[in-house]
């Protein structure tokens, strides 16, 4: 490519062809002589007509130059000029093209396709082969559940094919594997002993083999890196904290600036709804900011996303699902009011466990019944009178959730509203006059909503009720002590559950209470007020719902694949695991990129790496703007000279243009077809008009009569003679 100034062109040989104008500008010089017009009749021009010569006459030296620029448009403009033609790219050999197409390149993806497509073209104008490599492959069919096919180099592609490839990516929802590119580049250098320019379009922020994929490019025969600006990067939103009355989002930057930057967060429901909305400013000098959503508890149960204002990429929503909603529980007890010793209440420890992650409501058990409580607890509450006993009873048939505490009042009297029969009295296990120690808890079952929690080796129990062996007891068994006896029972009552811990709520027969598991056995046996508790199910959750990179929530690829509930908590986002939901609608999980991505900054470089930004294409291609003007040009010509060879073929032939104009600017004729949809809907007989009246109604005539006797004799059903 040729440059001329700000102008530069793509194939500069044709601009040889202007050798031709002077030859042209001969040639153009003469033209035809106007036709005469002579009067009819055709005898007296035979009479009239004086011989004498004719000589051409010269063309006008305006309609001259008019020819001469039109060739010369058709000539440069089929040159291939460009108005402020980018810089060739650096090297002679092929080039190796880098993408980062993970989610923090989905912020600004049209300026990468814009830029992409930029150096395609330069490549294509020199002539370079392209080996390409995306950082965030998608998933084959080719690849294994557990291991996708891994980003490699492709082969030599011409820029025409390697253009098709770009069309074809998009950005994906999980970061980029640079440590697979890094390899792959490793493979790369080794296979290939010329100089090869990398070109790296870097999505801007670091990674822990950013330096080595780096060095291992530049080695190849130098490197360009393609980065956003610090301002320009994209924030990450973590999964927000449940605060008192409110959600507390959390928001990231990648570098501190010295000024302050304001973001907006949105609470989203399921059906698009704006539950709340907050802005928080960055101090100066600082990358995290917090903004509280405060919202009725109504609202933020509703909520099933949190995004950043004006951002669409996955790391700027958080998908919400139950662990983010503060159900209403109602707390009872059968301790009398006003205890001397409040920190051994068994209010006090599970006030201070659920406050958190509950809308606690305490009061009586007629009260807790009549609201809208999806559990109520009930810390050693004996003897139930009837009343209470039939409403908690029509409760939890509703899909209510009843969890019970044992203590001395309940090992005296029991009552109907517990999952097991249980003996009177209590078991002392530890203590001065018993030949027994405290007792461990066993590890939890696979089928028990509990597997999966770490159980503490300081956790002890003392005291516990024992319920009557029977044979259901095993099923009804979610959590035991070392030695088989159960410390929590279960049974479903049509929707609902009771539930029973079979010691106390607080630390007077065992040191639970005080212990990190009691709250997450909590929280799961509380989450069973609307089914929601999948975390602890042994079967795989299967992708429900994915985010694509741009934060958007549709179907999930045929590529995703299920998650245990007993490892989501572990699971990150790849290629396989998609952000989005995971389970069945009536119980579902949610799988976010930033639960594991806990940091972003941005890119950093080594020594000697050429680092340019994202700029918008300022190179412009005349060619469709020159032979553009020549081909109007080219029309004000043709009129011209039809012009000076006489009105009347201007005239004809102006007619003819806006006749022409008028018949493609005008609709379509519409044409009614009625009569031949009810031709071809029927069977009918018809005959061929002859002319004569008496012929045709003899034929007609005979038609109908044909069509009467086959109505009668055969199952066909004629319409009218046509």
């Amino acid at each position: 490519m040729d440059a001329l100034f700000p102008i530069a062109f793509t194939t500069p040989w044709i601009l040889g062809a202007l050798i031709v104008l002077p030859t042209l500008w001969r040639l153009l010089r003469v033209t035809p002589p106007a036709p005469r017009l002579i009067p009819f009749p055709a005898l007296r021009f035979l009479q009239d007509i004086i011989p004498r010569e004719e000589t051409p006459a010269r063309t006008p030296p305006w309609l001259l130059l008019l020819r001469i620029l039109i060739a010369a448009l058709i000539i440069i403009g089929l040159s291939g000029p460009l108005l402020n033609p980018g810089d060739a790219l650096p090297g002679n050999g092929p080039l190796a093209l880098v993408i980062d197409n993970g989610w923090a390149a989905a912020r600004h993806w049209p300026e990468r396709q814009a830029l992409l497509a930029d150096i395609l073209q330069r490549a294509e104008r020199q002539g370079r082969p392209i080996h390409l490599i995306a950082s965030a492959a998608a998933p084959t069919a080719q690849a294994s559940p557990t291991n996708h096919a891994a980003p490699q180099f492709s082969t030599a592609l011409p820029p025409a094919e390697a253009r098709r490839f770009i069309q074809n990516l998009a950005p994906q929802p999980w970061p980029g594997d640079r440590t697979a590119v890094l390899a792959a580049a490793r493979t790369f250098a080794a296979a290939f002993s010329q100089s090869i320019h990398s070109i790296w379009l870097s999505d801007g922020l670091d990674s822990p083999d950013a330096d080595a994929l780096a060095g291992a490019l530049q080695h190849l025969g130098g490197l360009t890196v393609f980065a956003d600006p610090p301002e320009r990067l994209p924030h990450l939103l973590s999964p927000p904290a449940i605060g008192p009355g409110a959600l507390v989002a959390r928001i990231l930057r990648p570098r501190a600036g010295p000024a302050s930057e304001t973001v907006a967060v949105r609470l989203i429901a399921s059906d698009g709804r704006l539950l709340a909305r907050e802005t928080a400013a960055f101090q100066p000098n600082a990358r995290v900011v917090e903004a509280r959503l405060n919202a009725p508890l109504e609202l933020r149960n509703e909520a099933a996303a949190l995004t950043i204002e004006g951002e669409n990429t996955a790391g700027a929503i958080v998908l919400l699902d139950h662990r983010w909603r503060r159900r209403p529980v109602g707390l009872a007890t059968g301790r009398a009011e006003g205890e001397p010793q409040p920190l051994l209440s068994d209010l006090y420890y599970l006030e201070r466990a659920l406050a958190p992650y509950a809308e606690l409501r305490r009061g009586a058990v007629a009260e807790l019944v009549a609201g809208d409580s999806s559990a109520i607890l009930l810390a050693d509450v004996g003897t139930l009178t009837e009343a209470e006993s039939n409403a908690l009873e029509r409760w939890v048939e509703k899909g209510g959730v009843l969890i019970r505490f044992a203590g001395p009042r309940l090992a005296q009297n029991g009552d109907s509203l517990v999952p097991v029969r249980l003996r009177s009295g209590n078991r002392t296990l530890g203590g001065a006059l018993s030949w027994s120690e405290p007792a461990r808890l066993a590890p939890f079952e696979e089928r028990s909503p509990f597997f999966g929690l770490a159980i503490p080796n300081d956790v002890t129990i003392s005291r516990q009720v024992l319920a009557e062996p029977s044979l259901d007891l095993a099923e009804k068994t979610w959590a035991r002590l070392a030695d088989g006896t159960p410390l929590v029972t279960a049974a479903q009552r049509k929707q609902g559950w009771i539930i029973l811990v079979h010691t106390t709520a607080g630390p007077e027969w065992s040191s639970l209470a005080m212990s990190g598991l009691s709250i997450e056995m909590l929280r799961r046996m509380i989450a069973f007020g609307e089914g929601a508790v999948v975390e602890a199910s042994t079967l795989a959750l299967p992708p429900l719902r994915a985010l694509d990179a741009q934060g958007r929530l549709g179907p999930p690829p045929a590529s995703a694949l299920p998650i245990a509930g007993t490892h989501f908590a572990e699971q990150t986002v790849d290629a396989r695991h998609p952000p989005g939901f995971y389970g069945v609608e009536e119980a579902h999980r949610a799988l976010n990129l930033s639960a594991h991505l806990t940091d972003i900054k941005p890119l950093s470089l080594p020594a000697g790496a050429f680092r340019a930004e994202y700029a918008a294409r300022a190179e412009t291609a005349l060619k469709p703007w020159l032979l553009a003007a020549a081909l109007l040009l080219a029309i004000a010509d043709l009129f011209a000279t039809i012009a000076m060879r006489g009105l009347s073929s201007a005239a004809w032939l102006t007619t003819l243009f806006f006749t022409t104009a008028t018949l493609f600017a005008s609709p379509a004729f519409a044409t009614d077809d009625s009569h031949a949809i009810r031709a071809s809907a029927e069977t009918h007989l018809a005959y061929v008009s002859s002319g004569d009246s008496a012929l045709d109604q003899t034929c007609r005539a005979g038609l109908t009569g044909l069509a009467e006797i086959l109505a009668r004799r055969t199952s066909i059903e004629t319409a009218e003679v046509f």
